[in-house]
């Protein structure tokens, strides 16, 4: 079954292409990113150089995430749900192969994405970014990545619907993380967005020694608070594709 999966991936052009994209919309703005900061960046970067390198990832995810939703909401739009769902009568079966082979492909991404977006960094910082904390937060954006791609699939599985899915999840991803969240009274509801919740490890968050940054929570706690949103979401998924007919 996740054999079958992996098919309909590499099958739906659209969905397919999103995994590259992701590596080099990465890497190409850590390289920019870090580029433009070599002669003096703002005082965030100075304090914790790490934010450089992970910092690209914000934008960098936004692939994935379509990949996560289109995973599953081609299978309404082509109409191909019900041959599934024929082939594999047992929903549960059939929603846990999508959701393995969708997080799998997404893992590897994520693999690959991260340190190529780290050195890529590093390369035009033209200065080592490795220090206390870079392993943790490389450990981290690995697994921020499919834990994104697993919480776009449980949102799209309860929406069925790709436009639907992205016009929510988008807006959440910018307004939320990159706006509304730079607001000092928002922030201490949009901290404990999904996104949000793994900036601590990954040092998206600013110094967390000073009030202005500092968050309700740890760099591994935020991660586990991540976890939650991507099962939550996975399971409002299963519900949904378990009552409603195809």
């Amino acid at each position: 079954m996740i054999a079958a999966e992996w098919t309909k991936i590499r099958s739906v052009r659209s969905s397919f292409w999103t995994l590259p994209l992701t590596v080099v919309l990465s890497g190409a703005l850590g390289y920019l990113l870090a580029l433009s900061l070599r002669s003096g960046g703002g005082q965030a970067f100075e304090k914790d150089p790490l934010m450089i390198a992970f910092l690209p990832l914000t934008l960098g995810q936004l692939p994935l995430v379509v990949f996560g939703v289109l995973a599953m909401t081609s299978e309404y739009s082509t109409g191909t749900i019900r041959a599934s769902l024929c082939a594999i009568p047992d929903r549960g079966r059939f929603y846990a192969s999508k959701v393995a082979a969708t997080t799998l492909v997404a893992a590897v991404v994520g693999v690959v994405a991260v340190p190529v977006t780290f050195l890529a960094a590093q390369a035009g910082l033209d200065r080592s970014l490795t220090g206390d904390g870079t392993a943790q937060a490389l450990v981290g954006a690995c697994l921020y990545l499919p834990l994104m791609c697993a919480f776009a699939l449980g949102v799209a599985t309860m929406l069925r619907s790709g436009p639907l899915t992205l016009g929510i999840l988008l807006p959440l991803l910018f307004l939320g993380s990159q706006g509304l969240g730079n607001i000092p009274k928002v922030r201490e509801v949009t901290q404990f967005l999904p996104d949000q919740t793994a900036w601590v490890m990954l040092h998206l968050a600013g110094p967390q020694d000073e009030a202005r940054w500092a968050r309700d929570y740890g760099a591994w706690s935020g991660m586990g608070l991540l976890a939650l949103w991507a099962v939550a979401a996975l399971l409002g998924g299963y519900a949904v594709l378990r009552q409603r007919d195809a």
